[in-house]
């Protein structure tokens, strides 16, 4: 297998040699660290020349800390016994990535695809064997077509980046993704992505039209050079099987200039249990502009827990054209023009990020951490295909009851209109027609609680486990952008059985698990590109 790469000039012998003497004389700890390191580093330095210490952080550099965590989201991830990168590489060009996978190629060395850093497992920057971390922090260029209604995007923007460059464009277009503004374009995408605008447009990997990618070669394609089942399998295959997506060009999408947006809030002794258990009936069968969400957890009212219920939509419209729909549709629910509010669509992702109180411009700050999510977090999901019942509601809230559920918290979110006309094949995510909703489950805890961090894992994992009966089956279903190392992993070394490989696969991909093995085994034969959750190779 050949690299595009020049041969090394004898005239590059003494400056790699003299980085190396420098390099091993200030971190000596770097030979017993691996033994592969330094051929490593001398392998980049003979590539990237005087350019290496502007994209190169090693352990023992002063700034080796913050570029690590400046976007880890999840600091579960981030104690003193997680496993750390040998390497963190922060290319500036092309050419650094396709050095970067050549050299952790030819000196053994797992290598970690980083975007946004908001892998739920924390795979994109942490491994249990020698890894190298390719961080894309620097490849986040934004390039909007107002006129063809298209955009170019590299995978190291953030959905911050993209919507307030599309939004200082236009009002009245938009792009179909989610509403965390820091999570990084490349994993998003890799995984499928579905926001506010997925009953009208389907996810964000639906609407994905090029890309430009490096393989484990080096070669650097685009859709027509990498061939239709490579382009199919990167739009929802999961991040970190195939190769580096460095950009994707989108289609965006037409918005109304207003928008209307609501959240109702009921407690238990409010009637939310009839509620939510209606909604189930209702909110898969709206219409396509209609975004519909139910969010469940534990509170407090005059010194007595109850369960708060929220119910909240987006409408591609104005309020006079939603309260008429919504109360020949849902008028148990009882939505009055006061509960709602117009809006733009850019607006609308600060609404549901809960960043409402704050200027556009936050969307632009890569650091700022969600309110979304507790500093530390464990998250499944699961798909609901079936009603669950009254009585089923009833033992849900004794569960969020507990003690071990304080800041445990349930969101629904319906399916139907666009998700429903997409066959299952279409892209590798197959999670369409036949769901009402899908369930997204979280617990979260201080980073200073880290100490009793397994009794909320060992909580969740045992409430996953009571939703058996009401969710899907034959698998049970799950999503592979909320990575959930529980369902099965491969090997330390990313090595696998197909049976054991097809235990979780199938859940994230169900038929279309085959499909990906087939393509994994002819672009990566060798498995470079692999993780505890990657798409095996075929034997």
């Amino acid at each position: 297998m050949s690299f595009f790469f020049p041969e090394m000039k004898a005239s590059q012998c003494f400056s790699m040699s003299l980085f190396l003497l420098i390099l091993l004389i200030s971190c000596p700890w770097l030979i017993s660290a691996n033994p592969h390191l330094n051929n490593f580093l001398g392998c980049l330095d003979s590539f990237y020349s005087n350019d290496i210490s502007k994209v190169i952080y090693t352990q023992n550099n002063a700034s080796y800390s913050s570029v690590l965590n400046a976007t880890i989201q999840n600091l579960r991830f981030s104690t003193p016994a997680t496993p750390k990168p040998l390497v963190i590489v922060t290319p500036l060009q092309t050419s650094h990535i396709q050095a970067t996978i050549r050299c952790s190629r030819t000196n053994g060395l797992n290598l970690r695809i980083r975007s946004g850093g908001h892998d739920f497992e924390g795979l994109s920057y942490v491994s249990q064997v020698p890894f190298v971390v390719l961080d894309l922090t620097n490849f986040r260029s934004v390039k909007i077509d107002v006129k063809n209604k298209v955009a170019w995007v590299q995978s190291g923007a953030i959905l911050g980046e993209f919507y307030s460059e599309i939004a200082r464009r236009s009002r009245t277009l938009a792009f179909p993704a989610g509403i965390c503004h820091t999570v990084g374009v490349g994993g998003y995408l890799s995984g499928g992505g579905y926001g506010l605008l997925l009953r009208k447009y389907g996810l964000a990997v639906d609407n994905v039209i090029d890309a430009v990618f490096i393989d484990v070669n080096g070669r650097i394609l685009k859709r027509k050079s990498m061939g239709e089942d490579l382009f199919w399998a990167i739009r929802g295959g999961g991040g970190g099987s195939f190769g580096v997506v460095l950009s994707w060009k989108v289609k965006l999408v037409s918005v109304p200039s207003t928008v209307t947006v609501f959240t109702i809030r009921k407690t238990l002794e409010e009637n939310a249990t009839n509620l939510v258990h209606q909604w189930q009936s209702v909110a898969h069968k709206l219409p396509g502009d209609i975004f519909s969400a139910v969010t469940m957890r534990k509170v407090n009212r005059s010194g007595k827990p109850t369960i708060l219920v929220a119910f909240s939509s987006f409408f591609l419209g104005d309020t006079n054209a939603l309260i008429p729909l919504m109360k020949a549709r849902f008028p148990e629910l009882g939505l009055k023009k006061e509960h709602c509010t117009e809006m733009s669509w850019i607006e609308s992702i600060l609404y549901f990020g809960q960043i409402q109180n704050k200027s556009i411009d936050v969307l632009l700050d890569r650091s700022y951490k969600s309110p979304l999510n507790a500093p530390s977090f464990k998250t499944k999901l699961d798909y609901v295909k079936n009603p669950i019942p009254k009585a089923g509601f009833e033992k849900i809230w004794s569960k969020l009851y507990e003690e071990d559920a304080e800041t445990a918290a349930m969101a629904f979110i319906a399916y139907g209109g666009k998700m429903a006309e997409i066959p299952e094949s279409a892209t590798p995510f197959p999670h369409r027609d036949g769901n009402l909703y899908h369930i997204a489950y979280t617990v979260g805890w201080d980073g200073e609680e880290n100490t009793k961090s397994q009794r909320y894992m060992n909580w969740i994992r045992k409430f996953y486990s009571f939703m058996t009966p009401f969710v899907s089956k034959s698998p049970r279903e799950a999503y592979v952008s909320y990575r959930d190392d529980d369902i099965g992993t491969n090997n330390k070394k990313g090595e696998t059985s197909y049976a054991k490989a097809s235990v979780w696969g199938r859940k994230y991909f169900k038929n279309n698990f085959d499909k990906l093995i087939y393509i994994k085994t002819k672009v990566d034969p060798h498995n470079f590109f692999k993780h505890e959750q990657s798409i095996p190779v075929s034997v």
